[in-house]
């Protein structure tokens, strides 16, 4: 219960840098082990395991296990003890993947990601990094050959869309370097590496030539083996609802994140609607014409924002935050297609609001360079993609809610528009995950619900949100509405002592930790708690 005294020592506390709260202090023991347990899984970041060395990566797990599942938790304070659960849970995110999501074995597209990156090298390379370079295009040659046996159990979904990535260009660049024609696939991408190195570096042709041989290699092989290949890309639901508690600390199940956003879903239709209804005499927005139109479109929105950060006291934005708004970048370059503008890029073209609060400032690059200033030795390393993406859509409607889009009335439809596209992802990523759908269904699906969306990006979204371990596409959403719940917690405790900037900074002085676990630190509520304490290994998804 909190008690008026409670209330008021938490919003004395919520004035103090996180580093001075004693509860805070972190336990020596989980700090030693957490680092271990990091620089273990870095050094075996990009090998590619067999059955073999997952075995013994598994015992090697349950080493660093068993001395956080170890810690009494009884006896902390809320903040230590959201601090062993965020730990264990990154442990048992390596187990999940060791035993059940298992993506060297299952799924062919994570062969051909780390194919792909390697022909995006610049050229010309010298000394060091030219011997990078040669060494990762002999790890291509060796990826064909380790994936061709190691891929006994690959998911149908899976199978089809690395295909597509082997020779079609995605029609997004989504962290590819910039071409007026992009390259056809990882295949594209490589013979592209090979015209460079002919014109600018020729001693590297015969590495590129067996690389792009061995890329040809795997495709051809997937082509054979894909009949064969009928696995579900789905986990379960079992497994499923493991993974959201245990690793994604979220105390819900799949049918309960299903409930939140299509409940989240109708209401973003119903508001999409009334401001389409609202604005109906307005004219639309106007795409950009030129580069230099967009980026000072660009230029005066960062200028609007930090004034708005600044007038409504939203949070505290540190000296080392570049002022130049070239220097933070942003998500959506310019660039002409001959089938006009993707998805985003409608959006960004006509006012890049709201993906500039999404992912710039105050969102992902800010809150990325507050993460790496952090001192506490365990919260600097957590991440969370539930409590990243749910952080940076809060900043898409949040801004809405205080009246800055009050002078840009089509922008509002633009971020109803963009929160209808997180919904249908949560919803797409639990129907795949408990295979009700497959990837092309949810594909359709998304491009159905989300007005304007077409079939390059759902596919990119597809890759990127489908393919991950499970989870990622429901960050968005679900992390949102969470905050949503944080705030009204705090603001409820505080009362009219309640300050919103103050409540941004201490929530992001936590890092990417779990936002229940956040909520537990912050307020002391222990209803969620109670159901994320207990501790079920992943062996018990395994008995049949």
């Amino acid at each position: 219960m909190i008690t008026p005294l409670r209330a008021l020592l938490l919003a004395t506390l919520i004035l103090l840098p996180i580093a001075t709260l004693a509860e805070d202090t972190p336990l020596p023991v989980l700090v030693e082990s957490y680092a271990q347990f990091i620089d273990w899984r870095d050094k075996l970041r990009d090998d590619v395991p067999d059955h073999a060395s997952v075995s013994q990566r598994v015992d090697a797990l349950q080493s660093f296990q068993n001395r956080v599942t170890a810690i009494p938790l009884d006896k902390l304070s809320p903040g230590q003890r959201a601090d062993v659960l965020a730990v264990r849970a990154q442990m048992d995110e390596m187990d999940f993947m060791l035993q059940v999501s298992r993506p060297w074995f299952r799924d062919p597209g994570w062969y051909a990601d780390r194919m792909l990156r390697v022909a995006f090298t610049e050229l010309p390379v010298q000394g060091e990094q030219q011997e990078q370079l040669l060494s990762r295009l002999q790890q291509t040659v060796s990826l064909s050959r380790q994936a061709r046996t190691n891929l006994s159990e690959a998911a149908a979904d899976y199978a089809d869309l690395a295909l597509h990535a082997l020779n079609h260009a995605d029609g997004v660049g989504h962290g590819h370097p910039r071409r007026s024609k992009p390259p056809a696939g990882v295949i594209g991408w490589y013979q592209d590496l090979l015209q460079r190195a002919n014109e600018q570096q020729p001693e590297l042709v015969p590495a590129v030539t067996a690389a792009l041989s061995a890329v040809r290699e795997f495709q051809h092989w997937l082509q054979q083996q894909r009949p064969r290949m009928t696995a579900a890309a789905g986990v379960g639901r079992e497994a499923f609802d493991w993974y959201l508690q245990q690793v994604k600390m979220l105390p819900y199940d799949a049918d309960d994140i299903l409930l939140m956003s299509r409940r989240e879903l109708d209401r973003l239709r119903a508001f999409y609607t009334l401001e389409r209804h609202r604005n109906r005499d307005l004219p639309e927005l106007e795409l950009a014409t030129s580069e230099a139109e967009y980026v000072q479109r660009i230029g005066t929105l960062d200028a609007q924002v930090r004034a708005f950060i600044e007038s409504q006291q939203l949070l505290s934005v540190p000296d080392y935050i570049p002022e130049d708004f070239m220097e933070m970048g942003f998500n959506a370059p310019w660039i002409v297609r001959p089938d006009g503008p993707n998805y985003w890029e409608h959006i960004q073209f006509r006012d890049p609001s709201p993906d500039h609060w999404h992912a710039v400032i105050p969102g992902h690059r800010f809150d990325s360079m507050l993460r790496q200033r952090l001192q506490h030795p365990i919260r600097k390393q957590l991440y969370d993609g539930v409590r990243a993406e749910g952080w940076a859509v809060y900043l898409e409607e949040m801004p809405l809610q205080l009246g800055f889009y009050a002078q840009r009335p089509r922008t509002r439809e633009l971020i109803y528009n963009f929160g209808l596209f997180r919904a249908v992802r949560s919803i797409g990523d639990v129907m795949l995950q408990l295979n009700r759908m497959s990837t092309r269904e949810v594909m359709e699906y998304w491009m159905q619900i989300t007005p304007g969306l077409d079939a390059n990006v759902a596919r990119v979204d597809a890759e990127i949100y489908l393919r991950r371990p499970p989870g990622y596409g429901i960050g968005y959403t679900i992390g949102h509405l969470q905050l949503q719940q944080l705030l009204a917690d705090v603001r409820w405790q505080q009362g009219e002592q309640f300050v919103l900037g103050e409540f941004h900074d201490r929530l992001l002085q936590y890092g990417w930790m779990p936002l229940a676990l956040i909520r537990h630190a912050m307020t002391g509520e222990d209803d969620e708690i109670r159901v994320l304490l207990p501790h079920t290994p992943v062996e018990t998804l395994l008995a049949d």
